[in-house]
C-alpha cells in the first residue's frame, strides 16, 4: 500500500495535504481497501465550518457506512463534486482526484496531532499483529 511522504494522517485513515494554509482532506489507500467499492460519498456545503474530530460527511460502500471525522479545523472551502457522479474516484486515487475537501485551516498546529506516513504505517502493523492475536 501507498503512504506519501508530504502527507498528515491520523488514527481515523483521514489524511491532509498541506498547501499555505489550506489543507486537503482524503482516506487513505488502507481505508479505502477495507472498505471495498466506494458507492456513495455525503459531503458538507462549501463554506460551512467544521471543527476537529467534527463529523462533516460520510463514504458508503457495498460493505458498510463511515461517517468522517475531520482531522482538522476550518471552513469548508471547497469539495470534490466528481465524487456525486463517479465516487470510485476514492478506490482508484485516494491520494489524487479522490480527495474529499479542502479547509482553510483555522489552527495548523493541530497538524502536530498528527503521524507522518512512517508512524502511520507502524500503527497499521501493529493493529495487524493485534488482530492476528484475537
Amino acid at each position: 500500500m501507498d503512504y506519501p511522504d508530504d502527507l498528515y494522517y491520523n488514527r481515523d485513515h483521514l489524511w491532509v495535504r498541506v498547501q499555505g494554509n489550506r489543507g486537503t482532506v482524503g482516506i487513505t489507500d488502507h481505508a479505502q481497501r477495507e472498505m471495498g467499492e466506494i458507492l456513495f460519498v455525503d459531503l458538507p456545503e462549501e463554506g460551512s465550518q467544521v471543527d476537529k474530530n467534527e463529523n462533516f460527511g460520510s463514504l458508503e460502500s457495498s460493505k458498510t457506512v463511515a461517517e468522517l471525522r475531520s482531522p482538522i479545523s476550518g471552513e469548508i472551502v471547497s469539495i470534490n463534486k466528481d465524487l456525486e457522479e463517479e465516487p470510485s474516484l476514492v478506490n482508484d486515487d485516494p491520494y489524487g482526484n479522490g480527495w474529499l475537501i479542502v479547509l482553510e485551516m483555522d489552527d495548523p498546529a493541530e497538524l502536530e496531532d498528527m503521524l507522518n506516513a512512517a508512524d502511520y504505517e507502524e500503527l497499521l502493523e501493529q493493529k495487524e499483529e493485534e488482530e492476528e492475536e484475537e
